[in-house]
């Protein structure tokens, strides 16, 4: 078994970033190279601007290349409690944001020619409990009748031919999509590149200040300045920008894959090769890959942390987990098992805008594969003063709590969470 990320681990490398010292003056300095990052560096630069990339690993070390492969639109609650939370108006502007965002990486994919396997599958919405039906069931009347007509409820025996397990009823949302994610992650490097961008690796942002009217980013290698910065660093936000690392909590997220399965063991498993999503609070996603792998993930465990060690306990978990859903795969070989962190908000949606001196796109709690690129070039054409489309402008964003960067109380959320699924 590999402990790191498949979607790393079959992406080519990226070859176009720039070696040597860190320096330079730049219109817009980007902290962080993943979706986010690397769609604002596109968008930039093909609008003429000088745009750096600081990167702390690698493009795509992050969420962007650690998730579970799916480009779901809809939203990370319900559309009725984001109509009760945000006000009908902004409930449907953010749902349609997501819609956008994927049509947005279809766009951008055909345009500069990258390879990732991108396909409109549909997604799942799979009711754990008869219960469970009932809510999607309302949730599906209200999505179908004001913002997404491109969605079916399906009842328990219209599953058969979508996924081989005993689930009762799904809301099919066919707007949804997936790709290989390094591969995506890849070319959109290539593409910022290509189009002027320059960007560096392994150049970690250690310090950050402002002094006559710029903004100072230093790193190992070196340090830059800048007119602008966008920091787009969700889960990863170095401790030099101690307003976000208030407002996200960091929360593991952990992914098997299985060798791949047999034609036979496809069509008893995922005969619909759609992108699925379970009910419970601690649920799964799973799907297939491109080489007909299932990529099974979830919160495993609550924890802050991501290393071989803690992959190895959360995969054990998972396999457990995937042999409830697919007893037919219950023996059925492991080949990678990785970790990452998901940037989540205390209300889980995300947040884009100016604050401190500084833009920023992140706070994706879950939903940042099919978002953030799109945003990214959001913030990107507010830097360029081109018309405001940020559908987060104004959203209030409270600290959370006693939450200073390290989040001790996760273990606690778990438990909340796990009784929910008992008894709900």
């Amino acid at each position: 078994m590999k402990y790191v990320s498949y979607w790393h681990d079959t992406a080519p490398a990226f070859a176009g970033a720039v070696q040597g010292l860190v320096e330079g003056h730049y219109d817009v300095a980007i902290i962080g190279g993943g979706f986010t990052g690397l769609g604002a560096a596109r968008q930039l630069a093909k609008a003429g601007a000088k745009v750096v990339v600081l990167e702390a690993e690698r493009v795509g070390w992050g969420a962007s290349g650690r998730n579970g492969g799916h480009l779901n639109n809809g939203l990370a609650h319900s559309y009725l409690t984001a109509k009760k939370e945000l006000g009908k108006e902004r409930a449907i502007a953010l749902y349609k944001a997501l819609d956008d965002s994927i049509d947005t990486i279809e766009a951008l994919i055909a345009e500069e020619g990258i390879e990732c396997n991108f396909r409109r599958a549909g997604k799942l919405k799979l009711a754990s409990k008869p219960q469970h039906f009932e809510t999607i069931a309302r949730n599906f009347e209200a999505v179908n009748a004001e913002v997404d007509a491109d969605t079916a409820l399906l009842r328990a025996h219209e599953l058969k031919d979508e996924v081989g397990a005993p689930f009762f009823g799904a809301m099919l949302s066919k707007k949804s999509a997936m790709m290989h994610m390094g591969r995506y992650v890849v070319g959109l490097a290539d593409a910022a590149s290509r189009h002027g961008a320059t960007i560096f690796e392994h150049a970690a942002v250690t310090g950050h200040r402002r002094a006559g009217g710029r903004h100072e980013l230093k790193t190992a290698r070196g340090s830059v300045t800048a007119d602008q910065v966008l920091v787009a660093t969700g889960a990863y936000t170095p401790s030099a920008f101690g307003y976000f690392r208030r407002r996200i909590i960091a929360v593991g997220s952990f992914i098997i894959a299985t060798r791949p399965l047999t034609a036979v063991e496809v069509e008893a498993t995922m005969p619909g090769n759609r992108t699925c999503v379970t009910s419970k609070n601690i649920g799964n996603y799973f799907r297939l890959s491109p080489d007909n792998r299932l990529i099974f993930g979830g919160r495993a465990r609550f924890s802050a942390t991501s290393d071989q060690r803690s992959d190895a306990r959360s995969g054990a978990i998972l396999k457990a987990s995937l042999a409830e859903i697919f007893p037919q795969l219950a023996n059925v070989e492991v080949d990678y098992c990785w970790g990452g962190l998901v940037d989540v908000t205390k209300d889980r949606y995300p947040r884009a805008g100016y604050q401190d001196g500084v833009w920023y796109a992140m706070g994706y709690s879950g939903h940042g594969a099919q978002l953030s690129t799109h945003l990214g070039m959001i913030i990107a054409d507010a830097i360029l003063d081109r018309p405001d489309r940020n559908p987060l402008k104004g959203l209030d964003w409270p600290a959370v709590p006693g939450h200073f960067g390290k989040p001790w109380f996760l273990p606690l959320v778990g438990m909340y969470y796990k009784m929910l699924d008992r008894i709900q």
